[in-house]
């Protein structure tokens, strides 16, 4: 079973979810029905190996312009907005389920990192963040001899 971080944030999601669908079963349409008007928050994978940390973000649908990369005080902070891709003049939308409005995303990063080389990419809707650690602190074997002295 692996070792997960606790997210007191990701329990209150939670427990609004379950909040949420007591309301809905109760009054028969979803608490806070139009979903667009509310902020949403991207999926985020982390993984770490000897030599570096890798974020991954999805982010479908949205443009490198509209996405925000910073580190400061070693936090790593994820901002942006997704918009509506398409307004028409001559129609209207009868259902709009996918999320849209701003978002922030922000990681505290260990002393390991070496800010000064991260590098950003952004393809098809997933933001790949290489965070790479500095030389210093990067396991290193130690060959032990045993033996007389």
């Amino acid at each position: 079973m692996p070792i997960v971080r606790w997210d007191p944030f990701r329990e209150l999601e939670t427990l609004q979810g379950r909040v949420g669908r007591l309301f809905e079963d109760a009054v028969g349409k979803p608490l806070g029905a139009d979903l667009s008007e509310r902020g949403w928050m991207p999926a985020v994978n982390i993984f770490e190996d000897e030599d570096s940390i890798e974020v991954v973000a999805e982010l479908p649908g949205m443009e490198e312009k509209d996405i925000e990369v910073k580190v400061e005080n070693n936090v790593l902070m994820l901002t942006g907005e997704k918009t509506l891709e398409r307004e028409e003049n001559n129609g209207s939308y009868h259902l709009i389920e996918s999320r849209r409005g701003s978002f922030a995303r922000s990681f505290s990063l260990p002393g390991t990192v070496d800010q000064e080389k991260i590098e950003a990419n952004y393809e098809k809707g997933v933001l790949k963040l290489m965070l790479p650690k500095k030389e210093e602190t990067k396991p290193k074997s130690i060959n032990v001899k045993i033996g007389k002295n």
